[in-house]
């Protein structure tokens, strides 16, 4: 797979998550925290379920919960996928 990118994951959070109405993920989110962003940890492993439906990348509940940023997110899918590949 190539690389999973902050786009792919923008598009994941708002398909399966939902976005607040308050909440622009369009600008340089990388670094802030999902609850600063209005996602939960229900929505984070909505985002997880998803990522796994569509790119074949299981992600366990426990990293997911760990990963508190898109960036964190970002680079422990992009991990898993390159360990798997």
């Amino acid at each position: 797979m190539t690389q999973f990118t902050l786009d792919d994951l923008r598009r994941i959070l708002v398909e399966s998550a939902g976005a607040d109405d308050g909440t622009d993920l369009s600008g340089d989110i990388l670094d802030l925290g999902f609850d600063d962003l209005g996602y939960d940890s229900l929505a984070l492993m909505e985002t997880a379920a998803k990522i796994k439906q569509e790119y074949g990348i299981d992600l366990s509940d426990e990293a997911v919960g760990e990963a508190e940023t898109p960036r964190a997110l970002l680079d422990l899918v992009n991990a898993v996928s390159a360990a798997a590949a």
